[in-house]
């Protein structure tokens, strides 16, 4: 691979003939250093990962996708694939290489009889969950709307209605993936069924998808909003124990955090640390009521909106997950957590200074995910039954020393009760941690995939499966 060039080195000669002739071949845009798009077109969401591409392929379509990898393979250029751009690593940009921005690609055709729809991977759930919900249909999906349908997807897709309808690679019937030897190939359980395995929670070591065929989940009206609880280790104790006997059909996300200044929470909690817990309940809204009452009669509510709602209105309740900032994380699953795990959790809460942008969220999971076998699909904590993931940002250059090491003093504490973790939460965190994310066999196995489709490890900007170990 080529050393990362400096922005003085992006002219269009530096590539020579090559660009030339890739302009002549792309129906979507190539932009390059010296055009006025540039600078808005290599961000990614953590904007802590400010780098400067040699080239960006905005594709239009697969033989888009398909020249820009041959570009890139032929110039011996590192190649960074981009659904939505929210990756926690910054894997949707690279110095000196070439970004495969698949944003354009949005197509979504959804056949309301079959229940099915098919999507293209820079189509979000912003632009997907709308759509479906026209039909009473949903694809279960994350919980921040302007994520990308293909690196979700991929990675697993933890999201609203993961205990119900488990996650989003569950309802994945077949892909169209272009590989890293250029040929277009589908997958699904019949055909090319190694690589299907492979893709459902792999990652994008393997190539890149165009199009993904999805089974959609029958979710229209939920009983969805928030419930927020004092941010005590007698209220996180008593929530925790909650969301383990609750049923399948309530998925909640919570988040220890300061509580906003939004409507409907009073004036003197605004500032202040909060346990804020989202709710979704698939089912009648009346058994959505009777199911939240152990939390009520278990921990006081200081606040609380809950009512019937369209399934897609819940993702204005996590609009702040779309803007793009500064920020790092750490995360894991666990099968419990232990007094003084939750007591680390409460006293970082109530440790982050001001506006600090610090949250701790916990996913309780189980249910239907729990029903898949660890061994079907690449993503094999299916036994997990809580996922935490704690997270901050920062908005001056010297904040970012104090944010890093208040994120990894409290993960410290936390990752000793940890047992792997999802690989769409996780950062730039080494070989190891991507170790933790595909246990026992399955290493191994996506080894074994890698080799036969992506040999030269062409996709190498991600949390890398080495296909020489």
């Amino acid at each position: 691979m080529l050393a990362p060039m400096t922005l003085t080195d992006f002219r269009p000669a530096a590539l020579g003939l090559a660009t030339r002739t890739l302009l002549g071949r792309v129906l979507g845009e190539v932009i390059r250093p010296a055009d006025q798009t540039y600078d808005d077109a290599r961000q990614v969401w953590n904007t802590a990962y400010d780098r400067y591409p040699a080239l960006i392929v905005r594709a239009a379509d697969a033989a888009d996708v398909l020249r820009g990898v041959e570009f890139a393979r032929e110039q011996d250029l590192p190649l960074a694939i981009r659904s939505g751009g929210h990756s926690f690593a910054g894997f949707g940009t690279v110095d000196g290489g070439v970004v495969l921005d698949l944003s354009r690609m949005k197509g979504i055709s959804i056949d309301a009889a079959r229940g099915t729809a098919w999507v293209q991977p820079g189509a979000t759930t912003g632009d997907l969950a709308p759509q479906a919900s026209r039909y009473g249909l949903t694809l279960p999906t994350g919980d921040v709307k302007s994520v990308g349908i293909g690196g979700l997807t991929l990675g697993g897709g933890i999201g609203f209605l993961v205990r119900k309808h488990g996650l989003t690679i569950d309802h994945l019937l077949s892909i169209e993936l272009v590989t890293a030897d250029g040929r277009l190939v589908t997958a699904s359980a019949d055909e090319n069924s190694d690589l299907f395995w492979a893709v459902r929670g792999g990652g994008g070591n393997f190539g890149v998808v165009t199009a993904f065929e999805f089974r959609l989940a029958p979710v229209s009206t939920v009983y969805g909003g928030m419930m927020m609880l004092p941010a005590t280790t007698e209220a996180l104790a008593a929530y925790l124990d909650f969301s383990q006997r609750a049923p399948d059909e309530l998925t909640t996300i919570s988040s220890l955090m300061a509580a906003p200044p939004a409507p409907g929470i009073p004036a003197e909690l605004h500032g202040k640390p909060v346990l804020v817990s989202l709710v979704c309940f698939d089912g009648d809204p009346e058994a959505g009521n009777l199911a939240l009452e152990p939390l009520r009669k278990a921990a006081p509510v200081l606040a609380e909106k809950v009512g019937p709602m369209p399934y897609p209105a819940l993702f204005e309740m996590t609009r702040e997950g779309t803007r793009p900032g500064s920020s790092i994380g750490r995360s894991g699953f666990f099968l419990g957590l232990n007094e003084a795990g939750i007591r680390t959790m409460v006293e970082a809460a109530h440790a982050a200074p001001a506006g600090s942008h610090s949250m701790i969220q916990l996913r309780p999971l189980g249910g239907q995910m729990a029903r898949v076998a660890s061994n079907e699909t690449a993503f094999a904590h299916r036994s997990a039954s809580l996922m935490i993931a704690v997270t901050s940002g920062w908005a001056a250059p010297a904040e970012a020393l104090p944010t890093r090491s208040r994120v990894l003093s409290t993960w410290e504490a936390l990752q000793p009760q940890s047992r792997g973790v999802y690989v769409n939460f996780l950062g730039e965190e080494g070989t190891s941690r991507i170790r933790e994310a595909y246990p026992g066999s399955t290493y191994e196995r996506l080894v074994a995939v890698k080799r036969q489709y992506d040999p030269t490890n062409v996709f190498a900007i991600n949390q890398n499966i080495h296909p020489g170990r």
